[in-house]
């Protein structure tokens, strides 16, 4: 159904849904004191992690992050979008969701591309039925029926205009294939029209889902010889390739809770190893794996493997991965190396030995520590001082891109060991920069600690701003006790914008949770924010406790903004016509309680 879905209206919906209820549908939850706790259902785990906060409306994993409210948790358990959320959620609750159309928003174009690649998704699973090449290629490659239904697979026949003809059979949908990325505009010749063509001919077709199962793109696979062998969907409004994986959508519908996540190369390499049963198998697209891809896939759980062709191109792709992987190395997460035989991917090597014997080799992958040392080692000679320098200089860059904490340190007593120094002195030798400045300074002298432990224990008035903002956050309806929210419009300091909105918002539109406070704020570029401090612990622990304590709060930000004020209008002053002798005097004053502020001897007026 068209329209927008009030926020009032989802406001209510949040408010009225006991997240008790829906997360406990569906995962066993035990009560701990106020709360109640289960092992998460989006990481393994024994010790439970997984909090449900009843009075907040809001849940929480302490061990993978996973965090949201009801809404949010039927998104990312049930794999359903924001809207299928709310109307899960109003069927249970017994509302019918109301549609309001907002005459000065802007048309999105998004659903009628997600429609448009649906089409041509659709188009090519026909055309695939009626191709009998096609099928028999499939089917030389160990391919079933049921296996290429379930990933949508199709064809494209050897034709220019095959998703022109079906699909584009207006002005306005040949506009939608171009902004998808299915046709390309030819060169224009003088004033005549240029026309368009298909980026895709004689290819099986292999849809690319996004998390809601939507597709958003393609990559076609040529049937004969011919170059490219594999051709993707350029980067569009939909589909970046730096951010999704393939065969992601299928490897969470078949399991709910993934334990690893095997990362490979190719199309067919995925959807081979599904159909083996090794069905926790994705793919980048064309690419490198980025950060945003290991962001993703840690999310879901701590163990990842990347396997490669034994070839010199998948000894290159693994180490561009193992670069990549550096920065999201953590104490809990697992990231390992499987290297196959000479001549085989794995494709061909499930198709060959099955997948017992295909996961047995899972138990011989090198984990990263083990694969970085060997590589490194492998292009120096560690026999002598100089090769084991040069293998310490390497390693220094790469070292620096992993997070401080227990892993830095062991993969440095590791490297310490073919290097030939001690843990402690190459670790300080690795983190130091070029010029000799150490990046991460020893602990200061009792001299300086004592110098500098003031300036570092005061709390400042960005963090008196964030206790305010956590407050709200934890105890939304402390917004009431505020009387002087306007006074803030003129205080200078970051996240007062924010503090402010908030105020404002919740005394118009007061809320009972924190729970329907997040979901108001969803899609915003504060709601992250947010939702951390919602995880965070707070001062107050009632909600006359917390209207104080954020009053008091207010009160303290606006009178302390006042002398900063009116010390940047005697200066204004002093600049444009003088100052008085009353005035110089407290100027002067204000220098002083300023200079006594920083350590500082005040410079006179």
């Amino acid at each position: 159904m068209a329209g927008r879905i009030p926020q009032h209206f989802i406001d209510e919906l949040v408010a009225r849904t006991d997240i008790i209820e829906v997360i406990g549908n569906r995962v066993p939850l035990k009560k701990a004191g106020k709360d109640y706790k289960a092992c998460c259902p989006f990481h393994d785990e024994k010790t439970p992690s997984f909090t449900v906060v009843p009075d907040k409306q809001f849940y929480h994993c302490f061990g993978c992050g996973a965090h949201g409210t009801s809404l949010g948790f039927l998104m990312e358990y049930d794999h359903l979008s924001f809207v299928e959320a709310i109307e899960e959620l109003a069927n249970r609750a017994g509302m019918q969701v109301p549609r309001e159309e907002d005459p000065n928003a802007r048309p999105k174009p998004a659903d009628d591309l997600y429609a448009t690649l649906e089409k041509a998704a659709e188009l090519y699973r026909r055309e695939l039925k009626g191709s009998e090449r096609a099928k028999e290629y499939l089917k030389a490659r160990g391919l079933t029926g049921e296996t290429a239904a379930r990933f949508g697979i199709g064809y494209v026949p050897d034709a220019w205009d095959t998703a022109l003809k079906h699909v584009g059979v207006n002005q306005e949908a040949v506009q939608r294939l171009l902004q998808v990325g299915l046709i390309i505009e030819r060169e224009r010749r003088g004033n005549a029209n240029p026309g368009h063509y298909d980026r895709f001919r004689d290819r099986v077709m292999f849809p690319i889902r996004d998390a809601r199962g939507r597709t958003i793109g393609f990559g076609g696979r040529i049937l004969d010889k011919g170059e490219p062998k594999y051709l993707n969907s350029p980067e569009t409004e939909l589909f970046h390739k730096g951010k999704e994986l393939y065969g992601l959508f299928e490897a969470r519908q078949n399991s709910r809770n993934l334990n690893r996540i095997m990362v490979v190369e190719g199309y067919m390499d995925v959807v081979r190893l599904h159909q083996a049963g090794v069905t926790y198998a994705v793919a980048t697209l064309g690419t490198a794996t980025t950060s945003e891809h290991l962001t993703r896939l840690f999310r879901i759980c701590n163990e990842l493997v990347f396997c490669f062709d034994g070839d010199r191109a998948g000894r290159a792709a693994a180490w561009r991965a193992l670069e990549n992987s550096l920065p999201e190395v953590r104490q809990g997460r697992q990231i390992r190396f499987l290297f196959l035989p000479e001549g085989h991917d794995p494709d061909s090597l499930v198709g060959e030995e099955g997948r017992e014997a295909f996961e047995a080799r899972l138990g011989h992958a090198s984990t990263l520590s083990e694969y970085f040392i060997r590589e490194l080692s492998s292009r120096v000679d560690v026999h002598t001082v100089d090769g084991r320098a040069q293998l310490a200089e390497m390693a220094r860059p790469l070292v620096n891109r992993i997070p401080q904490g227990v892993y830095r340190e062991l993969l440095a007593d590791e490297l310490s060991r073919v290097v030939g120094m001690s843990a402690e002195r190459l670790l300080n030798l690795l983190t130091t920069e070029r010029t000799g400045t150490p990046r991460a300074q020893p602990e200061a002298a009792p001299a300086m600690r004592r110098a500098v432990r003031p300036q570092q224990s005061s709390p400042g008035r960005s963090n008196l701003v964030r206790q305010a903002v956590r407050l709200l956050v934890h105890f939304p309806g402390a917004a009431s006790a505020v009387k002087n929210a306007d006074a803030l419009h003129t205080v200078d300091r970051p996240g007062v914008p924010l503090l402010l909105e908030l105020l404002n918002d919740l005394s118009d539109n007061p809320c009972p949770t924190t729970g329907v406070l997040l979901e108001r704020w969803r899609g915003r570029p504060d709601y992250e924010s947010l939702v951390k401090l919602a995880e965070s612990e707070c001062i107050a622990r009632s909600s006359a406790e917390a209207a104080q304590e954020l009053s008091g709060a207010v009160d303290r930000l606006v009178l302390e903004d006042q002398p900063a004020r009116r010390f940047q209008e005697l200066l204004d002053k002093q600049a444009a016509a003088g100052l008085s002798r009353e005035e110089k005097l407290e100027l002067q004053g204000l220098l002083s309680e300023k200079a006594a502020r920083s350590g500082s001897r005040p410079r006179r007026t």
